[in-house]
Parts: structure tokens; C-alpha cells; sequence
């Protein structure tokens, strides 16, 4: 029988807690049963194993970005949506960094398929649309606004620009300008 004070929800939360504190690969069922004061054997009642905890990392990363990134463009188009949403993905890997890390690991069928991964989608694309993007550059629009900021993001986490004394922030400023220009200025397609 499930421990009282234990749920889904509390162990992949305390999950992501850990991964915040300790980083991603710290994350495995004994090291989450030891901060819950359980048996490791108590988690699988709640979770079938490591990769079904670390999905739900992963989809708990998507609900909480996925709310950052609605509220950060809700009501703005275009450049100012783009860095509404750029700056909500910036400030969640800020502040979660193992729910972050989360996020950069292969996507299962049950994530990619899950609400919020539709909801984080859907939210890039609607920002995306408020350029002149062709429907059929969509996607491809799409995936260059979140290589490019998932990029940023993956190399900053890295200390990757830790050896320049050129502000990050600038940086930053200068590539969300460059995705406003490269989507505003997106070529139509041709007719054939």
C-alpha cells in the first residue's frame, strides 16, 4: 500500500528538486527515496522505474515553462512575443536548472505526446506566426527560435562564454534580435 504522504506528483517534484540542487545524473530512485526517507522499493509504487521519474522531470519542466512562456506572451506579437518567450525559457533555466537539464534529454513517446509538451509547441508556434512566416516554414521557423535559444541556454549552463568579459546579457539581447530580424524578414515561397 502507497505511503500516505507519497504521490506521483511529490515523487517526481522532489525528483526535480533534486536535480536543481545536485544536477540531472544525480537523480535515480535511491537517491530520491533517501531525500523522501523511504525505501527505494516504496517509489515503485508511484513511479515503474528511473526513465518513467525522469519523463516526469521532464513533463513537469514542460508544465512549469509552458506556464512561464504563456504568461510572458499573452497579449504581444511579434518581437515582443519572441522575447517574452525567449526570456521565460532563460529565466526557468536560471532558476531550474535540473528541471532545465530535464528537458535536454530525448523526449519518450509519453512526453512527446503529453498536454504540455503540446501546450510548449503550441506557444512557439503561435509566436512564430506573428511574423510573416509562410505556414509551410512553420516548423522550420520554429525549430531555429528553439535551437537557437535551447543553444544559448545549453552553452551559457556550460560556462562555455565564461572566458569573454563581453556581457552574456548582451549576447542574449543581440540574438533575440537576430531570430526578430531573421523572422521578420522570412522569405515568402516561391509558387511552382
Amino acid at each position: 500500500m502507497p505511503r500516505a504522504h507519497l504521490s506521483t506528483a511529490s515523487v517526481v517534484a522532489d525528483a526535480a528538486a533534486l536535480a536543481d540542487s545536485d544536477g540531472l545524473a544525480a537523480v535515480t530512485i535511491s537517491a530520491v527515496a533517501r531525500r523522501l526517507g523511504v525505501k527505494p522499493a516504496s517509489l515503485y509504487e508511484h513511479v515503474a522505474g528511473l526513465a518513467p521519474l525522469l519523463d516526469g522531470v521532464q513533463i513537469l519542466a514542460l508544465d512549469e515553462v509552458g506556464e512561464r512562456t504563456g504568461a510572458a506572451v499573452a497579449g504581444r506579437s511579434g518581437r515582443d512575443a519572441l522575447r517574452g518567450l525567449a526570456d521565460a525559457h532563460r529565466d526557468y533555466a536560471n532558476t531550474r536548472p535540473g528541471a532545465w537539464a530535464a528537458l535536454q534529454r530525448p523526449a519518450s513517446s509519453a512526453v512527446a505526446g503529453s498536454p504540455e509538451a503540446a501546450r510548449v509547441a503550441g506557444l512557439l508556434l503561435a509566436v512564430v506566426r506573428g511574423f510573416r512566416v509562410p505556414d509551410d516554414d512553420l516548423v522550420h521557423a520554429a525549430r531555429l527560435v528553439g535551437a537557437t535559444i535551447n543553444g544559448f541556454l545549453t552553452l551559457t549552463r556550460a560556462e562555455a562564454f565564461a572566458h569573454r568579459p563581453d556581457s552574456e546579457d548582451a549576447s542574449w539581447a543581440a540574438a533575440v534580435d537576430a531570430l526578430d530580424r531573421a523572422l521578420d524578414s522570412w522569405p515568402e515561397r516561391s509558387a511552382p
